[in-house]
């Protein structure tokens, strides 16, 4: 029987691939077949990575890239393209988490939020979608999050421009699956629960009365292990989605649902 998760002959984009989440996504692409283009803007991270993958025997390349300017995206997909000659997976991964309700967050929090969390996708997918069109094929993955749909109510963890901004993700997500399905193209998210990360280590993960809160409510009584949101990713971004386009997976214990 064929293997539907097989990446083989696949060229992935990950973006926000410098550590954490995309960081293992990137691993898991390459370990499922697939060619990968890291992107970022700490490049010394991206290749020691790239190094890592082709380790495994798969071909990689760091792209230094902010998300949040075009022209820096255009030219990281650019080079992208003439490297491998074509994309097949964009795994738009980059984002920021900042602190702070909107009575006391600054302008520029505001905007640089929104500018890294849902512009960012805009921008990449805006550079990278046309390509998929002429081949008729791809996979596209948004990063959202469970704070789309859930808040914060302790004052330590209000983040309302993330609440915003990956609330958006979910409806770009929508939008775009509508208009491009038509090209052989899905479009699709995954919505992180409690990961540790970059951007949870100092703050969730810091506060044990958190966690053990988060453990009593959602119904798999921990929080996320590494590597528990591959399989996700891998599912869209592999034939074995062939079928599905416009969803948000929420990939959170459960805790979206009680």
């Amino acid at each position: 029987m064929e293997n539907c998760f097989d990446l083989e002959g696949k060229v992935a984009v990950v973006t926000g691939a410098s550590g954490g989440l995309g960081a293992d996504a990137a691993m898991a692409y390459a370990q499922n077949g697939a060619d990968v283009a890291l992107l970022a803007r700490r490049k010394d991270r991206l290749e020691a990575l790239a190094k890592e993958i082709e380790s495994t025997g798969r071909k990689a390349l760091a792209v230094q890239c902010d998300v949040a300017n075009e022209e820096s995206v255009e030219n990281a997909i650019e080079e992208v393209i003439n490297y491998f000659g074509k994309i097949d997976i964009l795994l738009n991964n980059a984002g920021v988490a900042i602190r702070g309700g909107v009575c006391d967050l600054c302008v520029e929090d505001w905007d640089k939020g929104m500018d890294v969390n849902v512009k960012g996708i805009y921008l990449v997918s805006k550079h990278v979608i046309p390509h998929m069109i002429e081949n008729n094929y791809g996979k596209v993955v948004n990063t959202s999050s469970i704070n789309s749909v859930a808040g914060d109510k302790n004052d330590v963890f209000i983040r309302h421009v993330y609440n915003a901004s990956k609330a958006a993700v979910r409806g770009l997500t929508m939008g775009m699956a509508c208009s491009y399905g038509k090209y052989g193209i899905t479009i699709n998210a995954v919505g992180p629960g409690l990961f540790e990360s970059e951007m949870t280590a100092d703050t969730l993960f810091k506060s044990d009365d958190f966690l053990e809160a988060y453990s009593r409510i959602v119904p798999l009584n921990r929080p996320a292990k590494k590597g528990e949101l591959n399989g996700p990713i891998l599912f869209l971004s592999s034939e074995a989605s062939s079928y599905v386009t416009g969803q948000t997976i929420f990939v959170d214990g459960g805790f979206s649902v009680v």
